[in-house]
This record gives structure tokens, sequence and C-alpha cells, in this order.
């Protein structure tokens, strides 16, 4: 093994195939939902969304709202995962402060933003119309 550019060569990557990728693919989700639970603003989205499907059971939400409820905020981990590796990029090949790195990491936050107005914009209808209807 050489080290080349601060990290270890360890020649071709060797493929998995069959049940043997499937296994490697979850684990490899499994590392990233590890690292998202680092994230402070990934983890107060996780309780505003068990404080959300809590009101819910309150107002005595339909099926169809939980589930809708549910994919926006996998949507929203989505968004906030791919958010997270974009900074995590900039952040190892341009460690200097650059304008297209500042640009990069507000387009991605941006893109978070608007998930979390979706998730807040359909919990209030859904609470509202669950309380005055």
């Amino acid at each position: 093994m050489s080290m080349a550019e601060g990290r270890i060569d360890r020649g071709p990557v060797k493929k998995q195939t069959g049940l043997r990728h499937l296994f490697a693919a979850a684990s490899y989700s499994l590392g990233g939902a590890r690292r998202l639970l680092g994230e402070a603003a990934f983890r107060h989205e996780l309780i505003a969304f068990g404080l959300v499907m809590a009101v819910f059971v309150l107002v005595g939400a339909t099926f169809f709202q939980y589930v809708a409820m549910a994919i926006l905020f996998l949507l929203m981990m989505a968004f906030e995962a791919i958010n997270t590796a974009i900074e995590e990029i900039v952040d190892r090949v341009s460690p200097e402060i650059s304008e297209m790195g500042k640009h990069a990491k507000d387009l991605g936050s941006f893109a978070v933003f608007c998930l979390i107005l979706a998730n807040g914009g359909y919990a209030v209808y859904v609470i509202a119309l669950g309380l005055y209807f």
C-alpha cells in the first residue's frame, strides 16, 4: 500500500454482486444515517417530525395524511444528506473560503429549507384541518 496525496491506495475496488451487494449497500446507507445523526439540524428535524406525528394523533389525521407526512419527511432527510455531502466535499476540495464553495453550500442549504417549508406547511394544513373541521 502506498500513500498518494494523503490517502492509502488499495488498488481497484472489487464490486460486490447479488446478496452481498445488497448487504454492502445497506451498510453504506446505515453509515450515512449515522453520519447524518451527527448533524444538529437533522436531529432537530427528527424531533420536529416526532412532535408533528404526535399532534397528528391528537387531531385525528387520516392514514393518507400520515403517509404524505412521512414521504415529505423522507424527502427532507434525503435533501439533508445531500446537503451534508456537498458541505463535506466542498470542505475537502476547497478548505479555503471561496465564492464557488459558498454558493454550493448555500444552494444545498436552500434545497433543505424548501423541504422544511413543505413539511411545515403540510403539517400546519393537516393540524388546522383536524382542529377546525
